[in-house]
């Protein structure tokens, strides 16, 4: 799943142990959510909506995985 995590943290110009520090998480989690090696559960999803005033659905890009057995 693809998000716009660092997108906006840049635009609210704070690196990711701030935005950690905001979300209760490690910077860790924020580096693995930004590069995408990592999906956050629903309450860290929603905190991080709430946290950047958007909903979830225009921070994260569902993407359905291809089926290649048609």
């Amino acid at each position: 799943m693809k998000n716009k995590i660092e997108e906006l943290r840049r635009i609210k110009n704070i690196n990711q142990d701030q935005l950690a520090e905001a979300l209760e998480v490690s910077r860790q989690t924020i580096s693995s959510l930004e590069n995408g090696r990592y999906n956050p559960s629903i309450i860290l999803a929603f905190k991080i909506a709430r946290y950047f005033e958007q909903t979830i659905e225009d921070i994260f890009i569902y993407e359905e995985e291809k089926n290649e057995e048609r």
